[in-house]
């Protein structure tokens, strides 16, 4: 059986926002306005430079 990828993204994201969405597990990243594409990311590295500020503005 294969198991289904569950999706989630910031409680700061509107409904209409475009933004990223991680796997539940985190092992994935991917575009909300193409759900069917994957970024090629190292996950731990993003979350890391999240949690660090790097995308601050």
């Amino acid at each position: 059986m294969i198991e289904q990828v569950r999706w989630r993204k910031s409680d700061r994201s509107g409904a209409q926002s475009n933004c990223v969405e991680v796997s539940h597990n985190l092992d994935a990243v991917r575009d909300s306005k193409c759900p069917d594409g994957l970024l090629n990311v190292d996950v731990g590295t993003l979350l890391e430079s999240v949690r660090n500020g790097r995308f601050d503005h």
